[in-house]
């Protein structure tokens, strides 16, 4: 199933020329070559600061700079979500805030081989929280679409979250107006999304008395 334009051109790219198992050809876009290395959480934090990489499931991938309509989209809701979550156990973070995953919350850095960073994301488990980030899956996460990372936000990082019982993964189109909110069910799966428009009004699930306006939101 298609979620509007930009969810239609990740999924072509996929079809046509990218596979979901990516090999390690390039990985690190001309940094490392033809390497059967999977790099940790650990190895992450070696990296220069002036560098955004995220690494999921010990692939590292780049991060390009926003535009301007992405930065006011996020800068939107995060304030709708701050207002509301001042005073309240649960938090809302803005990226670069680190996301690491691990298969155990015991695992060390160098057993982790997931690091995101979505551009939003809500915790309310608030001893996931660290001054590195949050370790551990978020309740909400939220990605706003752009062309370069269509395919990687849509379909990678959708399985990534389900994988990781994420309660809730919203996806933005801001050239559409749509946003799509994948909801995890009783059997730890995303179905088929809620799809909302520039004049829809959101109710936050788990998030009681929290709606949100899209038409404040797109614009």
């Amino acid at each position: 199933m298609m979620y509007g334009r930009l969810l239609l051109h990740a999924y072509a790219q996929v079809n046509n020329t990218i596979k979901i198992n990516t090999e390690r050809d390039d990985i690190m876009e001309g940094v490392a070559k033809k390497t059967d290395k999977y790099f940790t959480y650990a190895d992450y934090l070696t990296w220069p600061d002036e560098e955004r990489w995220e690494i999921i499931e010990g692939v590292p991938f780049s991060m390009s700079a926003p535009s301007d309509i992405h930065q006011k989209v996020l800068r939107e809701l995060l304030t709708e979500f701050n207002i509301y979550l001042r005073g309240k156990t649960c938090q809302i973070f803005s990226s670069p805030f680190d996301i690491s995953l691990p298969q155990a919350q015991s695992d060390s850095d160098d057993n982790i081989y997931t690091v995101v960073q979505p551009d939003l994301v809500v915790v309310c488990d608030n001893n996931k929280i660290s001054r590195k980030g949050c370790k551990g899956a978020p309740d909400i996460v939220i990605e706003i679409l752009s062309p370069s990372t269509a395919s990687k936000d849509c379909i990678r990082k959708r399985e990534l979250y389900e994988k990781h019982k994420v309660k809730q993964y919203w996806i933005i189109d801001p050239e559409e107006k749509e946003l799509f909110v994948f909801k995890l069910t009783k059997d730890f799966i995303y179905r088929n999304p809620e799809k909302y428009k520039k004049d829809d009004k959101i109710k936050v699930e788990g998030l009681e008395g929290l709606e949100i306006d899209l038409n404040l939101v797109f614009g």
